[in-house]
């Protein structure tokens, strides 16, 4: 336990959120920021940033999908003693093309503060609490990732592996591939999702039935280029760092799906 102030960006998010509760239950003292939460933070209004860094000595670190990781505010934060940051990047980000991201990695590696990157899987919460659920909910998902397996990992797994970096030591300068226990295609966790849920949902994985939906546009075919690499790479390998960090095994996508049923993420 620390008296040291740690900031969570995005707390009120899938990860934010699991990761201030995770910080709260260890005796760390929290400052929640987010556009909505108990300090208020927004990327779009440099006038929110001093309070939320000021006094913090960490810092975990994300930005909504679109959303840069300006330097200037990382910058910032280093300069009132941030110490410490945790960054929440996004695997495959090479493959995928997303400058967004790799830029926010640049940031952090050469910011001056202690830094860990976190480069997770497709999270088990994109099916209940993010872009996925409107499909299940309507019946179908549509992604051109064929039958490549992915190791979908849970955001509660992600949000310990984040305390322990933010906590612990042995973690600077490290860059963690975060995954769940095995991989599988996104047809199969669709069929778990389906089946835990009481749905019928039906999986289309290819390009063109991606780009139809999308509209023959430049945008939606640079991204199903992008969805084609990531597709080339094959199975995504399963890392051991959620057992490595936190001496306890990644939720399997089984157990989330049942859970979050069980919520009734899906009613």
């Amino acid at each position: 336990m620390t008296d040291q102030v740690i900031l969570v960006l995005g707390a009120t998010g899938s990860t934010g959120r699991r990761v201030a509760d995770l910080l709260r239950a260890a005796g760390h003292p929290v400052r929640a920021a987010s556009r909505s939460g108990e300090t208020r933070f927004d990327w779009s209004a440099p006038d929110t940033w001093e309070a939320a860094v000021t006094g913090a000595s960490a810092l975990y670190l994300m930005a909504p999908d679109g959303t840069p990781v300006d330097p200037a505010f990382v910058s910032l934060a280093v300069e009132r003693g941030v110490e410490r940051i945790v960054l929440l990047s996004s695997g495959s980000i090479e493959t995928m093309g997303d400058e967004r991201l790799l830029a926010a990695e640049r940031t952090v590696r050469g910011c001056g503060a202690a830094w860990t990157i976190l480069r997770p899987s497709w999270f088990d919460q994109n099916f209940d609490e993010g872009f996925f659920r409107p499909a299940i909910m309507a019946g179908e998902l549509m992604l051109p990732l064929g039958d490549v397996g992915q190791a979908f990992v849970d955001a509660g797994d992600i949000a310990a592996v984040a305390v322990a970096a933010l906590t612990g030591k042995g973690h600077e300068g490290r860059s963690y591939e975060v995954t769940g226990p095995r991989s599988l295609p996104f047809e199969e966790a669709v069929r778990i999702v389906g089946r835990a849920a009481g749905r019928e949902v039906r999986y289309l994985g290819g390009d063109e039935d991606y780009i139809a939906a999308n509209g023959f546009s430049g945008e939606s075919i640079q991204a199903a280029k992008a969805f084609a690499a990531l597709r080339a790479l094959g199975d995504q390998p399963v890392a051991e760092t959620v057992s490595q960090v936190t001496g306890r095994s990644p939720k399997s996508f089984e157990t989330y799906a049942e859970q979050a049923a069980a919520a009734g993420a899906w009613r």
